[in-house]
């Protein structure tokens, strides 16, 4: 078994899009990023190639390339896992906290697991998404931005 972590942060921006775990949330703000900023996704796959000794999203999608400017980190992690598949490394789970002042996050997270355990081909019950604040302190707490943290389980062949 091999055990990754991940983290990811993006500032707010105006006219741009919230987007987490591939789920448009309704929101005055968007993330700022290359991509589609889905702080949740990035701190995901950052686990899972660092699970796999595989670097980091920096690495395989800079955002100096232009290929990146925009696009879906769903489009991503669908390139993270073939990366684990050819590897022959499966999910045995994920576990994720997003740290926002806010929106409120709950009533988006059944929508955020389901999109993210059928991007990693597992059962949704192997994928857990929780959300908190930070009682107002710090960044995050003063509504600059969101942040995510993300462990991951990989399996390889030989594990049941």
């Amino acid at each position: 078994m091999r055990i990754g972590h991940g983290y990811d942060v993006h500032r707010f921006a105006p006219e741009r899009k919230l987007i987490l775990g591939g789920v448009q949330i309704p929101y005055e703000l968007g993330l700022d990023g290359h991509s589609d900023a889905d702080v949740l996704i990035h701190a995901v796959m950052d686990a899972l190639l660092g699970a796999a000794g595989m670097r980091d999203i920096g690495k395989l999608f800079p955002d100096t390339d232009p290929a990146y400017k925009g696009i879906s980190s769903m489009k991503l992690l669908d390139a993270v896992m073939q990366r684990l598949s050819a590897a022959d490394l499966r999910v045995g789970n994920v576990d994720v906290t997003v740290i926002a002042q806010a929106p409120k996050l709950s009533p988006y997270i059944p929508a955020m697991t389901q999109n993210l355990a059928d991007a990693l081909q597992t059962d949704p019950g192997r994928v857990n998404i929780k959300a908190t604040t930070e009682e107002h302190l710090g960044f995050t707490g003063r509504k600059e931005g969101v942040a995510c943290h993300a462990v991951c389980l990989l399996k390889e062949p030989q594990d049941p």
